[in-house]
């Protein structure tokens, strides 16, 4: 039992020095510790925050405290119908979320011009069990958020390196 701890805190010091980080886990720019959100959705800026408080960044309420704003240009949610049952009831459906933004430092200098971001799910609708297919779009709906806020971050990231060099 006492070999056990060292050995687990050895492998846990090497598996940090390594670079090795949890799927997901974000590493922010120091111009990204704070970032105001301008416009979008409440479920939008809900998964935004909780993606910035995982990597140790802030949303804040203004533009004046914040190093970079993201400005939300257009954001849609549709769902549509893929097949129908005999009864001409929707088996499957497809959620497309479309989202565009742009960038600017807090000095309002535009370093990222307008850009899109797609997601799109589709999944099955048992006539069955409505009330669960109800909660899995939720669900489903949520993971689109994540992944849109991801791909914002992750793009983000890219230009400020890219930018730095």
């Amino acid at each position: 039992m006492l070999m056990k701890k060292p050995i687990i805190f050895i492998v846990a010091i090497l598996l940090g020095a390594c670079g090795y980080h949890l799927r997901g886990a974000l590493v922010l720019p120091e111009g990204m510790k704070n970032i105001y959100l301008q416009g979008g959705s409440a479920e939008f800026r809900d998964q935004f925050r909780i993606a910035l408080k995982s990597a140790s960044g802030n949303l804040v309420n203004s533009s004046a405290e914040a190093g970079m704003i993201i400005n939300i240009v257009g954001e849609d949610m549709q769902r549509r119908a893929l097949s129908l049952s005999s009864r001409g009831r929707s088996n499957e459906f497809e959620l497309n979320y479309r989202l565009q933004y742009e960038l600017v430092k807090g000095d309002n200098v535009k370093v990222l011009e307008r850009q899109p971001v797609e997601v799109r799910r589709e999944y099955f609708n048992d006539q069955q069990d409505i009330m669960a297919k109800d909660n899995e779009e939720a669900v489903i709906r949520s993971e689109m958020y994540q992944q849109a806020v991801q791909n914002i971050i992750t793009r983000i990231q890219v230009v400020l390196q890219a930018k730095a060099k």
